[in-house]
């Protein structure tokens, strides 16, 4: 999966979502991650309550099925997929659950080649979504 290259600082506004989480429910933030939800719709107008709404990502080599709400093969002769909107919640890492998910990994490009950063990841590379 890879972003729209308009969302440029991203580990920001990732580290900005968990830290407004954290403030208004008193956590510490190093007992938050994001958890990941698939919305039903192509474009929401309204903010969540917490956490964040994502649109713009791609899917490369699979599809998101809107009726099962899952991923699923893609269609023959289509490499990219658009996926629906996703909402980023904050929650507390003990509660997500990863059970029968997918760990997908997103990219700013679809390149997905970068420097080797300090963090040991791909510069390109910007977290790991549970689909």
């Amino acid at each position: 999966m890879f972003l729209d290259i308009r969302f440029y600082f991203n580990q920001a506004f990732l580290t900005g979502v968990k830290q407004n989480y954290a403030r208004k429910y008193t956590i510490p933030i190093d007992k938050l991650d994001l958890d990941f939800e698939v919305l039903p719709c192509d474009d929401i107008d309204q903010h969540p309550e917490d956490g964040a709404y994502v649109k713009g990502l791609y899917l490369e080599g699979a599809r998101w099925d809107s009726k099962r709400m899952a991923l699923a093969e893609s269609f023959p002769k289509i490499l990219y997929d658009t996926v629906p909107v996703i909402w980023l919640k904050p929650a507390i890492k003990t509660e997500i659950s990863t059970e029968g998910m997918y760990v997908s990994p997103v990219y700013k490009t679809s390149a997905r080649q970068g420097q080797l950063s300090t963090t040991g990841h791909s510069t390109n590379f910007v977290v790991a979504m549970n689909l």
